[in-house]
């Protein structure tokens, strides 16, 4: 019976895959399936309504997905060294998250270039197999890949095919390999949790908790409980592609479940026969085409506003035919859309995204070359301020505004001890009253809060004291331990003190508390930490919180102190916020190494350079941060083995 039942699930398994698929250019939710990357170009030919992943002047409605930001100098860029061929790079997407574009909604999109070469980014020769958890994955310190199986360029897109929150969600991928002759296999994986690659440690980290993945879940009815990772495996031959097949991470045990979205595959890998856990391939409940897929036959087809590198490091202009593949998934035809599953309709599908191609057709054959782990859905949360937080003898009125936002996302204000003057909703507010007001933010209309933030504006009605309050904050290193020295005018007037400290300069923890003393006029106080605890760390911040017997409460500035020998440079960003032009001053006491990345709200590196610095002050121009969109970043920057972080806000 058992083995009927096998049969039976297999012979159904290859119906379905026989009859899911379409090999022909499409326009799937008004975004071109056809290998090629213009929009208001379909088919070879100008089709002026169609969105894809890039623009090139073709006049229509359709729009781009992919911001092109900077492209130009990414292609001065190669032109004048090779060696900048060789590195990695993101693109975001052009339109805000929860856009309506051509009455789509749009969700989120990435292209990235993967590394060339000789890198880390590849599996070490031997058994790395879909199935194994990420945590058994090896990967060489650098090692070539074979042409067959190097991917250049990836690409990952999703929007829904109407304007609401519950039509249709569509997953569009598209890649390109060297390698144009025979079959190519690859995979592309989502996880549910902020998965990474360490290119030092050349390791995984992140992963889920059920054998390096996280699992679905289901009740005893079949209906999902919580979704867990997803693998899209591809098979282009050399005419067409010839495979898609989706599968889910699960306990083997789910596989006596009838699932109530969709049909099991009867396919089920793990790592080893005997696995709990696995990839099974799922089907779904109705009939009809869920994937579409077609690779670029026309010779010299356009490889977008960035080119391509080839495997020899050379730049062109134009893939050749078969070498850029594209796919898309109807993820609600397929029964996994989190709108239909989920109390949230705005639940995204997956986080993580990782790319990876494997030697043969077989799902747990060896693992190729990858592209690291990429972020979707990652939006900003909100992140609200106000320019003066005290105010003293006079409460007048005031302006609180969100830092970082997103124009299609809906900003909700209330507080319950302050006043809001006039309407409550909006990237700003006005108030006339101390208190504590709260913002929440909502992606869409349909959308649940997705993040909260809260501004505390405080009132000193006499305000003829504490004006400069704690003054010649210092820390010693004395005997391994830090020695903390402040000094405070008023001192009749304090309550007590909280020293400070942070390992980021964002979060903080108390140290201790001190009460002050009886003394009057201005007073020196000092704290001895002991760093035991904290001997890892290379710098450690420091700050006093002093709350004043009217509640009201001050902070000393911050003292970074370093716990090596090599000296981090006096870093100034300026202007701050940025509007045009951005510099970073650096103020070195010696010659030398520097390396400086900016990063954007998402994690990912925008701009890196390296400089030899002089002695004495140091002006560079940051020309990426100002192309950047209103938002807040980090500059990074690193000195041998040390490095410390400033938050910049881009406001144009």
């Amino acid at each position: 019976m058992k083995k009927s039942l096998l049969l039976f699930l297999l012979f159904t398994s290859r119906m379905f895959l026989v009859n899911a698929q379409i090999t022909v250019p499409i326009v799937k939710a008004n975004f071109g399936v056809e290998a090629d990357l213009s929009s208001n170009y379909f088919n070879n030919a100008i089709q002026p309504a169609v969105d894809d992943w890039f623009g090139r002047g073709y006049s229509g409605t359709g729009q781009s997905i992919i911001d092109s930001t900077g492209a130009a100098t990414i292609i001065a860029g190669y032109a004048i060294s090779a060696a900048n061929r060789s590195r990695s790079f993101s693109k975001l997407m052009k339109p805000a998250p929860y856009s309506v574009v051509n009455n789509r909604l749009v969700l989120d999109a990435i292209f990235h270039r993967d590394f060339h070469g000789d890198d880390s980014t590849v599996f070490a020769s031997g058994s790395n197999k879909n199935g194994m958890s990420p945590a058994s994955w090896s990967c060489p310190v650098s090692q070539g890949i074979p042409d067959k199986n190097d991917i250049l360029d990836a690409y990952t897109h999703v929007r829904r095919a109407g304007p609401n929150v519950t039509d249709s969600l569509w997953m569009f991928s598209a890649i390109a390999i060297e390698n144009t002759t025979g079959s190519r296999y690859f995979d592309f994986e989502l996880y549910q949790t902020d998965f990474y690659y360490d290119r030092v440690t050349r390791t995984f980290n992140n992963y889920g908790p059920d054998a390096g993945h996280t699992s679905w879940k289901f009740d005893a009815a079949g209906k999902i409980i919580s979704p867990g990772d997803i693998v899209f495996t591809a098979e282009f031959g050399s005419a067409s592609i010839t495979l898609v097949q989706a599968r889910i991470w699960i306990n083997k045990n789910a596989l006596s479940i009838s699932p109530f979205s969709f049909n099991w595959g009867g396919q089920f890998d793990g790592d080893g026969s005997s696995a709990t856990f696995g990839y099974a391939n799922i089907l779904p409940k109705t009939a009809g085409a869920f994937y579409t897929g077609i690779q670029s036959t026309v010779a010299s087809t356009w490889a977008g506003p960035f080119g391509v590198i080839r495997e020899d490091n050379s730049y062109v202009a134009n893939f050749i035919p078969k070498q850029f593949m594209e796919f898309a998934v109807n993820l609600t035809l397929l029964g996994i859309d989190p709108a239909n599953f989920s109390n949230n309709p705005c639940g995204t599908p997956f986080r993580r995204v990782m790319i990876k191609t494997r030697a043969s057709t077989s799902f747990t054959a060896e693992l190729k070359d990858f592209v690291a782990p990429f972020r979707l859905f990652d939006y900003a949360k909100v992140d609200a301020d106000a320019f003066i937080q005290y105010h003293c003898v006079v409460m007048p009125t005031t302006s609180i505004n969100v830092v970082n936002p997103l124009s299609t996302s809906l900003y909700t204000w209330s507080t319950v001890n302050g006043n809001i003057l006039g309407s409550t909703t909006g990237t700003s507010i006005s108030v006339n009253a101390p208190g504590t007001y709260y913002v929440t933010q909502k992606l869409h209309t349909a959308c649940p809060v997705t993040s909260m933030d809260s501004v505390t504006l405080f009132f000193d009605s006499i305000c003829t004291i504490l004006q400069v309050d704690i003054s010649n904050f210092n820390v010693y290193t004395k005997h391994g331990n830090a020695e903390l020295n402040w000094k405070v005018n008023n001192n009749e007037l304090v309550k007590e003190f909280v020293p400070e400290y942070s390992l980021d300069n964002v979060h903080y923890f108390p140290l201790s508390t001190l009460s002050a003393d009886s003394r009057s006029g201005s007073a020196a106080y000092s704290f001895t930490n002991s760093q035991n605890l904290l001997s890892s760390s290379p710098i450690i911040y420091y700050r006093v919180k002093m709350l004043c017997k009217d509640n009201v409460i001050k902070i000393s500035e911050t003292v970074l102190q370093h716990r090596s020998e090599t000296v981090i440079p006096k870093v100034i960003v300026f202007p701050n916020p940025v509007t045009s032009e951005a510099y970073i001053l650096l103020d070195d006491a010696g010659t030398r190494n520097v390396t400086i990345s900016i990063i954007d709200s998402y994690g990912r590196i925008l701009q890196v350079i390296s400089r030899a610095l002089n002695k004495g002050k140091n002006i560079l121009l940051f020309d990426e941060l100002a192309k950047q969109k209103p938002n807040f970043y980090i500059i990074k920057i690193e000195t041998g083995k040390n490095q410390t972080t400033h938050k910049v806000i881009v406001s144009k």
